[in-house]
């Protein structure tokens, strides 16, 4: 009888250090969408339908490029609220330069319209991120501080340029092409995606500056003793988010076929909430690029199913934000588990 109760009590003890191990491995993310999809699958009938899934990935694209972006500057235990202030001043740029350049050149100049309107889009956008970086790396003002105060004053410049007015007149060939193009039956953004995924993929695994990304948010005085410019690297992190951001930006302009100074609202809190539901730690120096681009795909295909449901948007909100609140404290549990089997 003893021997019984010992043997039942070992398997038990296995099976808990089993499920601990696949949580901490897997994290919360693959729990989050197994729940998710079959409640959706059970409430709605078109949710399980290729078309849908189609549409679920041609919405996530814009989500999972500012996603990578947030999570290269989350590594760093910094934050970025400004990539929402991004895609305003990116559109409202490129579009109002690709205006005046196609009006005055006329038909003749159309994809030089849009290659300058595309170029000074990105200019904006990088000169974003570039003051962002000065402010954290340069002169030490928290990230939270620096990147909120650039959204409230990029914000008021792209109010300011614009009137609050969209801006049309656009060529036509930049919203067939990146707006609504497609290549081999697939959008022309997912291919943008894609290949955006693979390059941060090379940036993160295979460079000295993926590793030192890592290395700033794991320990930023033990970087600074070992040699490596913090300072740099850390500027750098919030130009190349801003990058990414930019072309996303671009990308939701063309959809648009305008530019609009008030686009862009909810990606702060859904790209922070895409890591956070993906592993990224908010404390810096840990988090994988396939669960932070599932994260953001997941938070797209949930707003997906409730829109299916005909659930609101301010309810919507609510929920995006509960789970963000509980990503972060099942994050917080991984690392506690982690520890325990550490030991």
């Amino acid at each position: 009888m003893a021997g019984a109760i010992q043997t039942q009590t070992g398997l038990m003890e296995t099976v808990e250090r089993t499920a601990a191990q696949v949580f901490v491995r897997g994290g919360v993310l693959p729990w989050f969408l197994i729940f998710s999809i079959i409640i959706f699958t059970l409430a709605t009938e078109t949710f399980m339908t290729g078309q849908n899934f189609m549409l679920v990935a041609r919405q996530a694209t814009y989500l999972v490029m500012v996603s990578m972006g947030q999570m290269i500057v989350l590594l760093t235990a910094g934050l970025d609220l400004s990539v929402g202030v991004i895609f305003a001043i990116v559109s409202v740029t490129s579009s109002m330069v690709m205006v005046d350049h196609f009006n005055a050149s006329g038909k003749e100049a159309v994809w030089g319209s849009i290659i300058l309107g595309s170029l000074a889009g990105l200019g904006a956008g990088l000169l974003v991120g570039a003051v962002n970086g000065i402010g954290v790396a340069v002169f030490r003002v928290p990230p939270f501080i620096m990147t909120l105060a650039m959204s409230t004053i990029v914000f008021g410049i792209a109010l300011t340029i614009t009137g609050g007015t969209p801006i049309y007149g656009m060529p036509d060939q930049f919203a067939s092409v990146f707006g609504y193009g497609s290549a081999l039956g697939v959008p022309v953004p997912i291919w943008f995606t894609i290949g955006f995924v693979v390059i941060v993929y090379v940036l993160l695994a295979w460079t000295r500056m993926g590793r030192y990304f890592y290395a700033l948010g794991g320990n930023l005085k033990a970087s600074m003793l070992s040699g490596i410019s913090t300072r740099y690297y850390l500027f750098m992190a919030y130009v190349v988010c801003a990058a990414i951001t930019t072309v996303a930006a671009l990308m939701l302009t063309a959809r648009l076929e305008s530019g609009e100074s008030n686009i862009g609202r909810d990606y702060p809190l859904n790209s922070i909430a895409a890591c956070a539901i993906g592993g990224v730690s908010l404390f810096g120096g840990t988090g994988r690029l396939a669960n932070v681009v599932l994260g953001a795909i997941f938070i797209i295909l949930v707003q997906n199913g409730m829109n299916l449901m005909r659930i609101g948007s301010y309810q919507q909100m609510i929920v995006i934000g509960i789970l963000l609140v509980l990503a972060v404290i099942a994050d917080n549990y991984r690392q506690k588990v982690l520890l325990t089997l550490r030991d």
